[in-house]
């Protein structure tokens, strides 16, 4: 079972607020011209993770910087980074680390995430063990934020202290999600049968190598992580590794007596070696010890990018992960693979300028060629360009990212995409970019 410690150990990354050293990312004075780079947080295998600033609104972030040339073409951690990004783009929760965009040079590429500055929840436990009523409020805040998840279809899988922080309000933020799962990773035998976890943590079904549903092996997870909280040590534990996980599969552990009866008969019911009796988080909702003083945490709808003015919302809003890929398919190869030939299907660009003057520019353009390029309007900010004999067909779609920049999508949909290569690269781009100072987010040049 080395696997599993291999998967948690190798894609885990810095945590997102430890004590600081004075190392900064660069002279530069600001990466994109949007954020000044701070002190270094924490490293790890493959990544670094810097505190900035946000020069136009002065808010703290946390920058996780990814140096490509680290990655080795490994088809592993590459797809860990898909992952991170295909679901951290889904999620908007109070007690979720939120991740604001995604950027990308040729080299590195840059996670844009919220600065949680509490630390790790590990840190704080492991001065002493919680009261019940501590213990419970985090618990609260966990559940609240995996019941969140998995109504997206998102499966942590490695739920542990160590990736729950602590805002300055002393509320828990789930983070690092690059072992987690999505619904569409379910194999038609309806589980999931990737081993990864962190040893003390793992649900024994996933050591019995016969698939496991994501959402049980979450609730497992934070019933360890619950003991912890609540004992101050874990429930199952061995300096033999094999040991642990015979103790594990056979659900061997105690409860100390200081715990009061209804959390010894809770911790019955969150560490049942049975996923399918084992109790479930709706179940833990309506639980007499979890309910005491509980409110589920209020989830705005909320744009990745921020809320919107209602005569705005008829533009398409966008994520970083909606513009590296728009397809199902999660395709984020453009993150990586740093060259974009002329003949490709598809081309981005960010400009700072709002949507209806980018077509306006386009239209302008269109214009010019005299009729060598018709232009037929396909929604409020998107239109299909033709040229002449119907040598290619494209879209041209423009997409909001902030109040600031938006994403111009081009894709070919038939014909020779050279014969229209020429007329994007000389003259509707330069024009969309004239005087604008372009952000590479997708990867392409």
């Amino acid at each position: 079972m080395s696997e599993i410690h291999g998967a948690s150990s190798s894609a885990r990354s810095p945590p997102l607020a430890a004590a600081a050293s004075t190392m900064a990312l660069s002279p530069e004075n600001a990466l994109f011209n949007k954020y000044e780079i701070g002190k270094l947080l924490g490293c790890g295998a493959f990544a670094k993770v810097y505190h900035a600033r946000d020069v136009a609104t002065g808010r703290s972030v946390a920058i996780k910087v990814i140096n490509k040339s680290r990655l080795n073409n490994n088809a592993n951690l590459i797809n860990n980074i898909k992952r991170e990004i295909s679901i951290m783009s889904r999620l908007r929760h109070p007690n979720i680390v939120k991740l604001f965009e995604v950027l990308a040079t040729k080299r590195k590429i840059f996670f844009v995430l919220e600065f949680v500055k509490g630390g790790e929840l590990f840190a704080k436990v492991a001065k002493g063990r919680f009261s019940e009523e501590l213990g419970r409020k985090y618990f609260q805040q966990l559940i609240s934020a995996v019941s969140y998840c998995h109504s997206r279809g998102v499966y942590h899988r490695d739920l542990k202290p160590e990736n729950l922080l602590l805002d300055e309000n002393g509320d828990l933020k789930v983070s690092d999600f690059g072992l987690s799962a999505l619904a569409d990773h379910v194999r038609p035998d309806g589980l999931l049968h990737t081993l990864c976890g962190t040893p003390a943590y793992v649900a024994p079904e996933i050591l019995a190598k016969k698939g496991y549903d994501g959402a049980k092996v979450d609730v497992w997870s934070c019933g360890i992580v619950l003991f912890v909280l609540t004992a101050g040590y874990l429930p199952f534990n061995d300096p033999n590794l094999m040991n642990m996980y015979k103790k594990i599969y056979k659900g061997e552990f105690r409860c100390p007596k200081w715990m009061s009866p209804d959390l010894k008969r809770f911790f019955s019911r969150l560490l049942d070696t049975n996923p399918e009796t084992r109790i479930s988080i709706d179940e833990i909702k309506l639980d007499s010890w979890f309910r005491k003083g509980y409110t589920e945490s209020e989830v705005k709808s909320e744009n990745f990018c921020g809320a919107w003015k209602e005569e705005e919302k008829k533009l398409q809003d966008l994520n970083a992960f909606d513009i590296i890929s728009f397809s199902r398919g999660l395709d984020l190869s453009a993150l990586f693979d740093c060259k974009f030939k002329a003949a490709d299907d598809v081309d981005r660009l960010t400009a700072e300028e709002q949507p209806e003057r980018v077509m306006e520019k386009v239209e302008e353009v269109v214009k010019a060629e005299n009729g060598g390029v018709q232009l037929r309007k396909t929604k409020e900010c998107g239109v299909e360009l033709e040229g002449e004999n119907g040598n290619f067909l494209v879209s041209l779609d423009v997409y909001r990212l902030t109040d600031r920049l938006v994403v111009v999508e081009v894709k070919r949909k038939a014909g020779d995409a050279t014969a229209f290569s020429g007329l994007w690269k000389d003259k509707i781009r330069p024009v969309i970019l004239r005087r604008q100072a372009e952000v590479q987010v997708s990867g392409s040049s």
